[in-house]
């Protein structure tokens, strides 16, 4: 489908590639932290932040505070729930992976959600989807090395993170017809809010965590601290970025067709590579780069073919974790 980069293309293009730029630099600095902190206090202080953002800023923006009243608070539970794991899933590979990797192998996450519209959603998808499913599951072969030295069991944590995502995408859907982006979001981060209170009153005091060096573990299950002045600047920074990621992406999403904005969110690859060699000393070895470009061969495809076909399903939902 052509398209010219004017009018809403350009603004929800432009969205959207801030979005995952905010996005990446937030996942960059969750792992920075990661190793200090556990990672449901981490989110904690970036669901307040982004949820005082939201709520000041982007509600009254939209319509109000009585937006907020919604009628479908069940789905709202239901994505809020697919997305905590999602995003802690995603953060507990990323706590033992390189960014890279782990990135790369959440980004099956749209050939699930075409996977998954066919039993959910009665779509049909024909061989050369399905192709494009199988290529990218290989790639994710590829880079875990499954059976080798190589194979970490916390790569299997962004599997679960995208598959989460896609059933959180395919379940709800719906909501988007009638609640605003700024609704959605507020739920989203309230969600989180919720859950890590639980889990820092439950695991917080890090009894858990003794004796354990398996970095996955060790974020989620370390003790609560007190932050220091800098950390804690950069988890409110880290707030700050959700909540602007959040909010661009829905906007994004809807000021040009999914099929044109959704193959711009893999700026998120080669930004994830440089965050693993910049910050982390991370370089991704010969393996691990087939790998990564097969899945993202394989994405690109996937919206092409939805594009060409005029029936978007994996490309409608945005592909970047419900932050």
């Amino acid at each position: 489908m052509a398209f010219k980069l004017k009018g809403p293309n350009t603004l929800g293009i432009v969205c959207v590639l801030l979005a995952v730029m905010f996005f990446s630099a937030s996942d960059m600095l969750i792992k920075w932290l990661g190793g200090t902190y556990p990672l449901h206090e981490i989110i904690f202080v970036r669901a307040f932040v982004a949820l005082c953002i939201i709520a000041g800023l982007f509600v009254p923006l939209e319509g109000g505070y009585r937006n907020l009243l919604t009628k479908r608070m069940p789905l709202h539970i239901l994505r809020g729930c697919s997305v905590i794991i999602a995003n802690m899933a995603f953060f507990t590979g990323v706590a033992s992976l390189p960014i890279a990797d782990a990135t790369a192998i959440f980004f099956v996450a749209p050939l699930f959600i075409t996977a998954l519209s066919v039993p959910f959603l009665g779509e049909k998808v024909g061989f050369r989807r399905w192709a494009a499913v199988s290529v990218g599951l290989m790639g994710v072969i590829i880079i875990i090395r499954p059976g080798t030295d190589a194979f970490k069991w916390a790569a299997l944590a962004p599997i679960l993170a995208a598959l989460a995502y896609a059933t959180m995408q395919i379940t709800a859907r719906r909501l988007g017809v009638t609640e605003k982006a700024s609704v959605m979001a507020f739920y989203i981060q309230l969600t989180f809010l919720c859950f890590c209170t639980l889990a820092g009153l439950t695991v917080g005091d890090g009894r858990l965590a003794e004796g354990l060096e398996d970095p996955s573990l060790l974020a989620l299950l370390r003790a609560w601290r007190m932050p220091s002045t800098d950390d804690l600047l950069v988890m409110l920074g880290v707030g700050a970025l959700s909540a602007c990621g959040a909010y661009l992406i829905s906007q994004g999403y809807r000021s040009v067709e999914a099929t044109i904005a959704a193959p711009f969110e893999y700026i998120a690859m080669p930004m994830a590579v440089m965050w693993g060699v910049v910050v982390f000393g991370e370089l991704p070895d010969k393996v691990a780069i087939g790998g990564i470009l097969l899945i993202v061969a394989s994405g690109l495809y996937s919206f092409w073919r939805e594009n060409i076909r005029g029936t978007p399903v994996s490309a409608k939902a945005q592909i970047i974790k419900g932050r």
